[in-house]
């Protein structure tokens, strides 16, 4: 039974990412969340006869670090973790411009430093497990090859901390590639979620079904790389500014 455990599944993408999965029946899902489950997450689990267990996990925050890891091994049962899908973020904005940027260090603090700390202490249990995958949820915003692209995009904080956030991702590929592992950042697309908004390009089960694709199909050979999803009808169409070919993105 593949393991995979999911940051931020209260809502969005990481709510959509755990549906999808737990539509298999040998799939093991921990879906995490800072506080209590939803009423759609508590929905999930409910019906998915146990194979989404709900994990309290406070990414900011080393204890509850420390608790969530003691929890997820008591119930893999000596087994190791499979896949670790770092999906909790934070957009916030900066209306006025860069300059009056005073979100900096809070968005740091949840889009790098939580995956960071997140990653380094399941790391234990991931090399206990049989793939050995971690993914990063990006985005092009981070890219800096694109970025005067997005540049009337109020949320510098976000694309600072998202372009730090793949070269984490490299780093953690260097330095344990050796074992095995598979570190990858990937760009979920601009989808219909709280995050996104209404106007954003595809739904969110789309953009789900595109990431766990990469998920499941990319390995050791693509550690290390910023990965776009694969949507049909997107693959670089004249006159939009996000395209969606599955290929590489510049960093």
């Amino acid at each position: 039974m593949p393991s995979y455990l999911i940051t931020g599944t209260s809502r969005g993408l990481g709510l959509e990412m755990a549906s999808q999965l737990s539509k298999n029946s040998e799939n093991l899902i921990f879906a995490t969340a800072r506080g209590a489950p939803t009423p759609a997450l508590q929905k999930l689990i409910d019906g998915s006869s146990g194979r989404v267990v709900y994990v309290q996990l406070d990414a900011e925050k080393e204890e509850s670090i420390k608790s969530a890891v003691v929890q997820v091994e008591k119930h893999l049962n000596g087994k190791g973790l499979d896949i670790l899908i770092n999906n909790a973020g934070v957009m916030p904005f900066a209306l006025n411009g860069v300059a009056t940027m005073d979100n900096l260090s809070s968005t740091f603090s949840t889009n790098v430093l939580s995956v960071h700390l997140v990653t380094s202490a399941f790391i234990p249990l991931l090399q206990k497990g049989t793939e050995k995958k971690v993914f990063n949820v990006s985005t092009t915003l981070g890219s800096i090859a694109h970025a005067a692209t997005y540049r009337q995009m109020p949320a510098p904080a976000y694309a600072v901390t998202k372009a730090a956030l793949n070269m984490l991702t490299v780093q953690y590929s260097l330095g344990y590639e050796d074992q095995g592992f598979t570190f990858i950042a990937l760009t979920p697309g601009w989808l219909k979620t709280d995050l996104g908004g209404d106007a954003a390009d595809l739904p969110v089960e789309v953009g789900a079904e595109a990431t766990l694709k990469i998920v499941q199909e990319r390995g050791k050979e693509d550690t290390g790389k910023f990965i776009n999803i694969k949507v049909a009808g997107w693959e670089k169409a004249p006159g939009r500014m996000n395209y969606y070919d599955g290929e590489e993105v510049a960093w």
